[in-house]
């Protein structure tokens, strides 16, 4: 997939929230707790991820009313692979499923659809819907999804210094000019406001390999909720926590309450 382009030079400047104030630009999801949810109730795993995609519906349609700018979700990492090969079928069809079935639902309500991660494991038909819905919701502005499919923050940072290296050693690119600008510009979501607030579900307390780079300042929010329970009301919880906060960025107390006054 092509990355986002950069239509804001500052797209990667984060919201500075203090108790109070602004909404994140930029909300980020590891979507957990499917499983136990279905096990919890004598179900298979796989009717806990159909469960799951009513909370992503749910989830999409608060944020959209929120005006929150970017949501990506964690959909399946790069290690997911090694789950049961039912399992992973099924989230396959799941996926598929929904590529063709919701697609023309975002597009209608403004939302433009951007996938992430490692596409070449993925059949031909997912791919080939992939390429439908970004470019079928391309010019979209309401809220921008991004779903992280066969995604691993390690391999986003990897490939990003494969490119650069590809670059010097054709000519193309200056080693003393890399900055950190530049590798952003290489990862998957260049262009895209940084995270400013990661949520996850289910009790775990870890980030589990997803957008290393863009987490860097995020604030995090883990809540007891398994994903299939997550709904508005806890996407509004969240949203309330992160507003309570006062993101510092490295600043004092004294440099932060100027520039709120400036």
């Amino acid at each position: 997939m092509t990355s986002p382009p950069t239509s804001d030079p500052s797209a990667t400047e984060g919201t500075l929230a203090t108790p109070g104030g602004a909404l994140p630009r930029h909300v980020a999801i590891i979507m957990d707790g499917n499983n136990r949810w279905a096990r919890a109730r004598g179900l298979s795993g796989v009717r806990g991820h159909h469960a799951g995609v009513e909370a992503v519906r749910a989830t999409i349609r608060r944020a959209a009313e929120r005006g929150v700018e970017t949501l990506t979700l964690f959909a399946f990492s790069s290690e997911n692979w090694k789950r049961p090969r039912a399992e992973v079928s099924a989230l396959m069809e799941l996926f598929l499923l929904a590529l063709k079935r919701e697609v023309s639902k975002l597009h209608a309500n403004g939302i433009r659809l951007s996938v992430i991660g490692d596409l070449s494991a993925f059949s031909d038909s997912i791919r080939k819907h992939i390429a439908r819905a970004e470019a079928k919701t391309r010019d979209n502005t309401r809220l921008h999804l991004v779903i992280a499919a066969n995604y691993g923050g390690h391999w986003d940072l990897t490939r990003a210094a494969r490119r650069l290296g590809e670059r010097v050693a054709a000519g193309e690119l200056d080693p003393e000019a890399i900055d950190e600008a530049t590798f952003a510009g290489e990862l998957s979501l260049a262009g895209v406001p940084s995270v400013d607030l990661c949520i996850r579900t289910s009790g775990e307390q870890r980030i589990s390999n997803f957008v290393l780079w863009e987490l860097a300042y995020a604030e995090l929010h883990f809540t007891p909720c398994l994903w299939p329970d997550f709904d508005a009301e806890a996407f509004d919880l969240a949203l309330d926590d992160f507003r309570r906060r006062q993101r510092r960025f490295g600043m004092t107390d004294e440099q932060i309450e100027a520039q709120q006054g400036a």
